[in-house]
């Protein structure tokens, strides 16, 4: 039996995101009554990048797996964190000197979940092609018996992201893409079974510029001066997707899950 329901959520954003995580988690974890929740976490700490203390807030609000993206090595106290702790994955077409793993198995109610972390090649800098680390991460998890895999893609061009959803439709249950903070029109199931949306969105500020304040980034476009910028505060929401199977890599259906901080949900 390898039915199971899978939230996703989108990039928590700085202390709005890890807020909102706080307080929708458990609403949603009650309401949809998923069996998995994995959440990304590359701009916890304020805006950019992850530490031990806002890793272990995501897991401590009810995350059963972190993913994370181009940020990852931004604080140098992370490195160890990322040996020692197995749910939390960073992409796994980074170097394998480089600290942490690419893939992670978490367990609940008879059922096993791969889930695998890769970062885009097109303008960001991963050490290896995405399409080829993903042939060897699948390789490991189903030697290891997974029921389902979901992959976070972590990439900035939308091309890379749908052209990552055909290469592997009917191999993984899920395909979610991340990095671009802004939720896509383009969630469904593809032919061969798999879950696929090119991003899933932020969990942060919505009255900010993809989670920083409006401000400071409008000062940089009309400026063209460096500017130190910090996450935004205004309007958080929460941004992810449901994805619910009933057989072993196969989706029977993608939900997006976009909810307010308050208020009715959208």
């Amino acid at each position: 039996m390898a039915a199971a329901a899978i939230l996703f959520v989108g990039d928590v954003c700085g202390g709005a995101g890890r807020r909102t995580l706080h307080a929708l988690l458990p609403v949603l974890r009650e309401e949809l009554e998923p069996t998995f929740v994995v959440v990304n976490g590359e701009n916890a700490a304020g805006g950019i990048g992850i530490t031990p203390r806002t890793a272990d807030e995501i897991f401590g609000a009810g995350a059963d797996a972190i993913t994370l993206g181009n940020h990852t090595y931004r604080h140098r106290d992370i490195y160890r964190y990322l040996d020692e702790r197995e749910a939390i994955v960073r992409p796994a077409n980074y170097l394998a000197a480089q600290p942490g793993r690419g893939t992670t198995i978490v367990e609940r109610d008879g059922v096993r979940l791969g889930v695998v972390n890769l970062s885009g090649n097109v303008f960001l800098q991963a050490g290896r092609p995405a399409f080829i680390a993903i042939e060897a991460a699948l390789y490991d998890l189903g030697r290891r018996g997974v029921e389902h895999v979901l992959l976070d893609f972590h990439a900035e061009t939308t091309s890379e992201k749908v052209a990552m959803g055909w290469h592997l439709d009917g191999r993984v249950t899920a395909v979610v893409g991340t990095h671009t903070h802004v939720p896509t029109a383009d969630a469904r199931v593809l032919p061969g079974g798999t879950a696929y949306i090119s991003d899933v969105g932020m969990t942060g500020a919505r009255g900010g510029v993809i989670g920083m304040r409006r401000q400071e980034v409008l000062d940089a476009f009309l400026t063209q001066m460096p500017v130190r910028y910090q996450s935004a505060e205004e309007d958080p929401w929460l941004n992810g997707v449901l994805v619910r199977c009933s057989q072993p890599m196969r989706a029977d259906a993608i939900h997006q899950v976009l909810r307010p901080m308050s208020g009715p949900p959208s």
